[in-house]
């Protein structure tokens, strides 16, 4: 098989070696160049597909001076792009190469699999219709802490990476910032001891504490719970900012609009708050 020249996002394996896709295994055995967030972990995925390609680093530290020159083989070599683990471009640099690859007119193919986020999500048991994935939160407890408050209104599952040391104080933070709700911490996905643990944000916390866990870990937080129906008050202060506006009739069509409630009801409050 030989490859036509252009840029391959390849997904790599997350843990369990089997999940390699052929196709994936093919494009890696094939490849004119590999470009690697790090040789020495995808030397060790070509050494169990038994196969040697040559390799550069491409990773944060250098992504902007190695970009240039990736680019400028794409017209006539066929590069994979693979991170340690997983999908590229989730919580890694490669998005700006497959940025100036099509701007340069060259062929991007991507090559599906493996990704901790979407894995962690189908494990979690937590709604999947909508969800947001937000990769390491700072490291900085203030910074850390704006990033959370940032999403607490989000309605859709937040789903976050992590390292073992920092799980506990990045699980007290987000129940502090976004409440107890129901989460589940996975590690180790597709590995031998893969785990997941779900419950309220304060209770894995405190589990996490002081035995940090070892291995990847994602954090999956389900979504905000519905907000309290709007009480009379609610609804007295809604009429009147209306009724300085409008006639009754419609003072009352707009608040039954904005809060939900029953247009006949509030017609009959706005009435009573006029007379």
């Amino acid at each position: 098989m030989t490859l036509p020249a252009g840029l391959y996002i390849v997904a790599t394996p997350i843990g369990n070696l089997g999940d390699l896709s052929s196709r994936a295994a093919e494009v890696l055995r094939t490849a004119d160049l590999i470009a690697a967030e790090d040789t020495r972990v995808t030397a060790r995925l070509l050494h169990h597909l038994g196969v040697k390609r040559p390799m550069t680093p491409y990773h944060d530290h250098n992504a902007d001076a190695v970009r240039p020159g990736l680019v400028a083989r794409l017209g006539q070599e066929a590069v994979a792009l693979v991170s340690d683990a997983g999908t590229p471009l989730i919580s890694d640099p490669g998005y700006k190469l497959v940025r100036d690859a099509r701007a340069a007119g060259h062929r991007v193919v991507t090559v599906p699999g493996p990704c901790a986020a979407i894995a962690a999500l189908t494990l979690a048991g937590l709604p999947t219709d909508r969800f947001l994935f937000m990769g390491f939160l700072p490291a900085k407890a203030g910074a850390r802490g704006a990033a959370i408050a940032g999403v607490a209104g989000v309605a859709a599952t937040l789903i976050f990476y992590e390292s073992g040391p920092r799980l506990g104080a990045t699980l007290a933070a987000l129940a502090h910032g976004l409440g107890d709700r129901a989460a589940t911490v996975a590690r180790e996905i597709t590995k031998l001891y893969e785990e997941a643990v779900s419950g309220p944000l304060t209770e894995l916390a405190a589990r996490y504490a002081e035995a940090p866990p070892k291995g990847e870990i994602v954090i999956v937080v389900a979504p905000p719970g519905e907000a309290p129906p709007p009480s009379a008050a609610d609804a007295d202060a809604a009429l009147r900012e209306a009724l300085e506006r409008l006639p009754a009739s419609k003072a009352a069509g707009e608040v039954a609009k904005a809060l939900g409630l029953d247009r006949r009801a509030l017609y009959a409050r706005a009435l009573e708050l006029k007379g």
